[in-house]
């Protein structure tokens, strides 16, 4: 066992360094090359939170780490590193050419991930097996509602980290909180492979934050966000396959603040008849973000907001991961905590519009 854990720490640091390396670089080389240091056009978008074109390719640095990580860690069937890896790098690719300035539209991508999902699963032949109650087993185990509910789980969350990617680090530290508490529900279930490669997923995600947090010298991108969800989405279905009484509920729960910010999304713009995809500036980092500004480091402080935004929401970010590690084996308490925590995020999302509005009408005037 000691021995294990020496080789586990080797790699994980191995993995820090290659990340946070190949992002310095990448940054670097980035500065050079206009075609690579990001797009003039963002600096004008509706949810924009920086003032300085930075290079949105951390993503090839976090594929990278985690095609490191599958070549290092081999794990049983019916996991298959190669299906992860095939299927990640469809969604990579289209999340890369979008970061490089080719505008792939937003229904082109999320056709990529609807791909990227059916070819994992049709190549292990995998899918979430349950999700409670039992008298729907039999159709989950099947395929019937197993195979949908699973794609339609994986499409969204891959698309969650990216919505949730508007300050420095936040993406990266849902993505962290959500496999630590992946790789202890790992533990707890008995799967100590699943556990070494998400601690070694760990140990990648921390390499890119290390240069995107808090300066934001490298942004995720399109291709690190979907990368992020699509891997933890699909390790999370692996834990539930593995244990008979694990429960997908414990494993929404540790990707809670992404599923919650998706969903208060599509809510609000369908409230508002505006398009599902249509960016705005209501997120809830975006909300907190603004309310430092107005009410503690005025106007232009932007640099300093932005960071210390996430160091806020982390809390958050952590408190529902924890949840589904303490509740991993039972699927009503974990269904309702999801659900409380849903409800919750929702109201504060709708306290901080409600505060927010009046205040930022009366700095205006006073300016």
């Amino acid at each position: 066992m000691p021995d294990t854990d020496f080789a586990t720490t080797s790699a994980a640091l191995a993995l820090f360094a290659l990340t946070a390396g190949l992002s310095a670089l990448i940054a670097l080389v980035a500065r050079r090359s206009p075609r690579l240091a990001g797009r003039a056009g963002d600096l004008r978008t509706v949810q924009t939170a920086h003032h300085r074109m930075t290079a949105r390719l951390g993503g090839v640095a976090v594929f990278a780490g985690l095609l490191a990580c599958l070549w290092l860690v081999p794990l049983p069937a019916p996991f298959s590193a190669p299906a992860l890896a095939a299927a990640t790098a469809l969604l990579f690719a289209a999340g890369l050419a979008e970061d490089l300035g080719w505008h792939i539209p937003p229904r082109g991508r999320l056709m990529a991930a609807v791909l990227a999902g059916a070819l994992v699963m049709l190549w292990t032949g995998v899918w979430t097996p349950r999700i409670g109650p039992a008298l729907l087993d039999p159709a989950m185990a099947s395929g019937l509602l197993g195979i949908p509910i699973t794609l339609f789980a994986m499409v969204g969350i891959s698309h969650a980290f990216n919505l949730i990617d508007g300050v420095n680090g936040l993406s990266a530290v849902a993505a962290l909180v959500a496999t630590l508490a992946l790789a202890l529900i790992a533990r707890q279930s008995g799967y100590p492979e699943m556990e070494v490669l998400a601690w070694l997923f760990a140990a990648v995600i921390a390499g890119f934050l290390a240069l995107n947090w808090p300066l934001g010298l490298i942004f995720l991108g399109d291709a690190g966000a979907y990368v992020f969800g699509f891997t933890l989405s699909w390790l999370g279905v692996m834990v539930v396959l593995h244990h008979p009484d694990a429960t997908a509920w414990a494993m929404l729960l540790t990707m809670m603040w992404p599923i919650a910010d998706t969903l208060h999304a599509l809510y609000r713009r369908r409230r508002r008849r505006r398009p599902a995809m249509q960016a705005d500036r209501l997120h809830l980092h975006q909300m907190v973000m603004r309310s430092l500004e107005i009410w503690r480091l005025g106007k232009g402080r932007r640099p300093l907001a932005n960071p210390l935004t996430t160091v806020i929401l982390a809390p958050f970010v952590a408190v529902p991961a924890a949840t589904g590690v303490w509740l991993w084996d039972r699927p009503l308490p974990a269904f309702l905590a999801f659900l409380a925590y849903v409800a919750a995020y929702f109201a504060a999302a709708a306290w901080l519009a409600r505060v927010i509005g009046p205040r930022r009408r009366r700095v205006g005037r006073r300016g």
